[in-house]
């Protein structure tokens, strides 16, 4: 069994749903408090043990692979101005992992973003994370999967319980229960099924751990709508033949590409911010008028 060494994070959507804030700035930059919402997704990446992240870029990205770059002049100056405990915060960003980028010229879906990461992944398992899917766990959930990988030795994604009227927006997962906790045996998956016909409520969200036998699925992968590459439709292959888990993570999952779920997790990390939190909870309690706030 190889060890998962790599993550592969797709950054290379326009951001559309953040226009006109993700004009001229990424959208894996937004911040959310202190933080670059990219920043969360690498953080993760490093507390379960990887030691190299892949980044799937466009033009216009090259402010995510700065934010992770050593800035000579900012730490100079930040050294001149003795504020140290910045220069230290910015020193711990840019040592947190070994970042490569591979760029995808043209925009054919994630399916093709991930394939175009197979000359550096090679022939070894590993992590996709989209980078506007932040997951908040005691363990963090990559390390969740990685645990589970090492006792069934296939790829395994990630999935959540959605309300049946919300499944049309997610890619669905069909499964039998297994002896291991939490997770199933692929036997179906349905990207966005139409309203009414979901065969389950199991929904995949933006964590995949998967074996390099996904590379020549997604290379043998007709485009589908739009003209795109589809991950799923590897998946399914990738599933027939070899087998796949679905794992239900233990944690709270928001999605930061949707506006709602970004102000939800500003909210909801800022509420355990050191500085932050107590003057935040006040605010909240004057604006909604309770004594409370949970």
């Amino acid at each position: 069994m190889k060890k998962v060494r790599k993550a592969v994070i797709p950054v290379a959507g326009l951001g559309t749903r953040f226009l006109p804030a993700t004009k001229a700035i990424p959208k894996e930059m937004l911040t959310i408090v202190d933080r670059p919402t990219i920043q969360y997704i690498v953080e993760e990446v490093v507390a379960s043990g990887i030691q190299e992240v892949i980044l799937i870029t466009s033009e216009g990205k090259s402010a995510i692979e700065n934010h992770f770059d050593y800035n000579y002049e900012l730490d100079t100056i930040l050294k001149e101005k003795k504020k140290h405990a910045l220069q230290e915060e910015l020193a711990l960003t840019s040592s947190l992992i070994d970042v490569v980028s591979v760029r995808q010229k043209k925009p054919l879906g994630l399916g093709h973003a991930i394939w175009m990461a197979r000359k550096v992944v090679g022939d070894e398992p590993f992590l996709v994370l989209l980078g506007d899917d932040l997951v908040r766990s005691q363990t963090p959930c990559c390390q969740q999967m990685i645990d589970l990988y090492e006792q069934v030795n296939e790829s395994i994604v990630a999935i959540q319980r959605v309300p049946m009227d919300q499944t049309y927006q997610y890619g669905i997962v069909e499964g039998k229960k297994t002896n291991f906790d939490r997770t199933f045996k692929v036997e179906q998956m349905v990207e966005k099924p139409a309203q009414g016909t979901s065969p389950s409520d199991m929904a995949i969200i933006g964590r995949y751990l998967l074996m390099p036998d996904i590379f020549d699925a997604l290379g043998n992968t007709a485009p589908g709508h739009g003209g795109e590459i589809q991950l799923t439709d590897a998946l399914q292959f990738l599933a027939a033949q070899r087998g796949m888990y679905a794992y239900e993570f233990e944690g709270k999952r928001y999605d930061a590409g949707d506006k709602m779920g970004y102000l939800k997790a500003i909210i909801d990390i800022a509420l355990e911010h050191p500085t932050l939190g107590e003057p935040l909870q006040k605010h909240l309690r004057s604006v909604c008028g309770c004594k409370n706030h949970t």
